[in-house]
C-alpha cells in the first residue's frame, strides 16, 4: 500500500516502464490504487446523484446499453450516462481526470487531452448486463491520429461475478477493425455495436480493486459479462483522452460522443476508409 500510495502524486500518478511496456504490446494495463479511498468516495456520491436522476441528463445519453431506446428505466441492467461533466460541469478538473491526464502523458505524449467521460452501472441481479465485445474505434470516427487511453476506474470491487471488463490482449495490433454490427436494429434504436469474435480470441478478466484503473488502446477489443451478484454494484468511471487535433477535428463534423449527437454523423463512425 505503501508503494502504490508514493506513486499519487498531487495531481499526477507515476506509470512504470513495465506497466507503459505492458500497455504497447497487451493494448492495455493495469494500474492499482490510482485514487485513494476518500478520493473514490467523493466521486462514488456524483455517481449515485446521476443514477438516481437527481441531475438532468438529455434525451438518450441516459440509457441502458444492454437493449434499446424504448426499454423503461425501471428495467435498466447497463445504466449508462454520457458526458456527466456536462450536465454537472463542476465535476470538471475532478482528481481521477487530472491523474488520468497526467497517465495519458506518459502513456502517449504531451498532445493528449480529455475527449469524453462515461458513467457505467450494473446493479446486482443482472445476469443479462452484457456489454458486448467490441473495439472504441467502431463507436468513433477514423481521424489520421487514432491514439487514444481510455481509462476504466473501479468504483467497486470488479470481478467475472459481478461482470468486470475483459480484454483480449494484443487484438489492437490487428491491421483493420472487427466488423460491428447495431445490437438492436439501426442506430436510431439502440447505440449499441457488437463486434467479430474467433476461438482464436482468449478474452482475460481484469478484476480489479475499488481505486483501481486499467487503461486501454482504441483498437482493444474488450467486452463484459452480466452481473451475477445479489449484493454488489459494478459501476465504472470512464474517461478518454485524445491528441488534441483528433478532438478538434471530431467537434469540426459534429461528433460530441453524446448519443443525442445526429444520425448522419452516427453512421459515419468506425469506417477505416473514410479518414478525417
Amino acid at each position: 500500500m505503501e508503494e502504490v500510495e508514493s506513486r499519487r502524486q498531487g495531481d499526477r500518478y507515476v506509470v512504470s516502464e513495465e506497466e507503459i511496456g505492458k500497455f504497447k504490446n497487451d493494448g492495455y494495463v493495469h494500474l492499482k490504487g490510482v485514487l485513494s479511498e476518500d478520493e473514490v468516495c467523493n466521486l462514488e456520491k456524483e455517481f449515485m446523484a446521476f443514477v438516481r436522476r437527481e441531475i438532468h441528463v438529455e434525451g438518450r445519453d441516459f440509457c441502458d446499453m444492454s437493449g434499446d431506446y424504448s426499454k423503461p428505466m425501471e428495467s435498466f441492467s447497463i445504466i449508462n450516462i454520457m458526458l456527466p461533466s456536462k450536465y454537472n460541469p463542476r465535476l470538471k478538473g475532478n482528481i481521477y481526470e487530472k491523474r488520468a491526464a497526467s497517465i495519458a502523458e506518459q502513456l502517449l505524449g504531451s498532445d493528449m487531452v480529455l475527449d469524453y467521460d462515461q458513467l457505467l452501472a450494473k446493479p446486482p441481479n443482472k445476469p443479462d448486463a452484457e456489454f458486448k465485445w467490441h473495439q472504441d474505434l467502431a463507436y468513433w470516427p477514423v481521424t489520421k491520429d487514432t491514439r487514444t487511453a481510455s481509462f476504466w476506474l473501479a468504483i467497486d470491487n470488479s470481478r467475472v461475478e459481478n461482470g468486470c471488463v475483459q480484454f483480449v490482449p494484443g487484438s489492437h495490433l490487428e491491421s483493420s477493425l472487427r466488423y460491428h454490427g447495431p445490437l438492436h436494429g439501426d442506430r436510431d434504436k439502440s447505440h449499441t455495436l457488437a463486434a467479430t469474435v474467433s476461438e482464436n480470441d482468449k478474452p482475460k478478466p481484469a478484476e480489479i480493486n475499488r481505486g483501481d484503473l486499467t487503461v486501454h488502446q482504441e483498437r482493444t477489443l474488450h467486452g463484459s459479462g452480466g452481473n451475477f451478484s445479489s449484493t454488489s454494484w459494478r459501476r465504472a468511471w470512464v474517461v478518454a483522452f485524445r491528441a488534441r487535433e483528433t478532438v478538434e477535428k471530431e467537434r469540426q463534423i459534429g461528433f460530441t460522443h453524446s448519443h443525442n449527437d445526429s444520425l448522419k454523423v452516427l453512421n459515419e463512425v468506425g469506417k477505416e476508409t473514410q479518414v478525417i
